[in-house]
């Protein structure tokens, strides 16, 4: 399975930003996608998942600000990212977990995207 994140920039306190993921080689039935996030020095901490079925789960730090989605027919995953905060700046990672419960521990996901930096400015 290859993940290919993008969409991560520069920004300023308070904008938005949509980062998108883009899933391509084996299939897995029904797989729960993901979003963590990697700030500098500090360890990858989950930010949403969501399962095939548009059910969805987010970490306190960014709910009601982030709205994750996802395009089954086009093995695509969105992250919605508004109110941006400087605390929001790190590197970016999509995930794939090859099962059908959503979780939000790093160490069920078996597949990894590259990553995309988001750095919000004050």
């Amino acid at each position: 399975v290859q993940l290919q994140a993008s969409g991560g920039g520069t920004v300023q306190t308070g904008d938005s930003l949509r980062l998108s993921c883009a899933a391509s080689g084996r299939t897995f039935n029904s797989p729960v996608m993901a979003w963590f996030r990697q700030a500098p020095g500090k360890e990858r901490d989950f930010v949403a998942a969501i399962a095939w079925s548009g059910g969805s789960t987010y970490a306190d730090p960014v709910k009601g600000r982030f709205t994750i989605s996802r395009d089954n027919a086009r093995n695509m995953v969105y992250l919605q990212m508004e109110s941006l905060k400087p605390a929001d700046t790190a590197v970016y990672y999509c995930a794939l977990r090859p099962q059908t419960v959503i979780r939000s521990d790093i160490r069920a996901y078996n597949y990894w995207g590259q990553g995309t930096l988001v750095t919000v400015s004050s």
